[in-house]
């Protein structure tokens, strides 16, 4: 007897193409940033693939995940390097850096962005680093707007179909 066609085992295990098509694509672009922050240099490289995996994996629709994480990393990025240029970083500091954080969103009408705002300000803060807070906040935000500009190029080349989503 024959073997069934590839299609009719991969239903048999689960996988449906438009999975199979997910992950390429996910693989695609998470490979992209790898690469161009490799390339350029970044010293941080692996969170530009950390971000496009966010936005691209994500529920929300990736414009508004991407400006959600845009706004968020830049905030929080710009408010750790300012404390962590003032204050030693403690607990104290640190909570009051995530409250501050919160209030700030609030007032700007980002509300949605703190969460990447208090990730960052949390990876600032709180992640020994060689350089000086400034330098470390810049290039955070960097890595993860590299991320979040490949992840929005994929959406718009490769756009995903609802029913492949993860």
């Amino acid at each position: 007897m024959a073997d069934p066609p590839m299609a009719d085992r991969s239903q048999r295990l689960g996988l449906s193409r438009a999975a199979l098509l997910n992950s390429a694509r996910m693989a695609v672009a998470a490979v992209l940033s790898l690469l161009l922050a490799r390339v350029l240099k970044m010293p941080e490289f692996y969170w530009a693939p950390i971000s496009t995996i966010v936005i691209l994996l994500s529920t929300i629709n990736p414009l508004t995940l991407a400006w959600q994480r845009f706004a968020g990393t830049a905030l929080g990025a710009a408010l750790g390097a300012l404390i962590a240029t003032f204050f030693r970083p403690n607990w104290i500091v640190y909570g009051l850096g995530i409250f501050v954080c919160g209030i700030l969103c609030s007032l700007l009408r980002v509300s949605s962005a703190y969460r990447f705002a208090a990730i960052t300000l949390s990876i600032v803060l709180l992640v020994a680093h060689a350089n000086p807070p400034w330098i470390v906040a810049a290039h955070r935000f960097v890595e993860v707007s590299l991320g979040i500009a490949v992840a929005l190029l994929v959406a718009e080349v490769w756009p995903v179909r609802e029913s492949s989503a993860p």
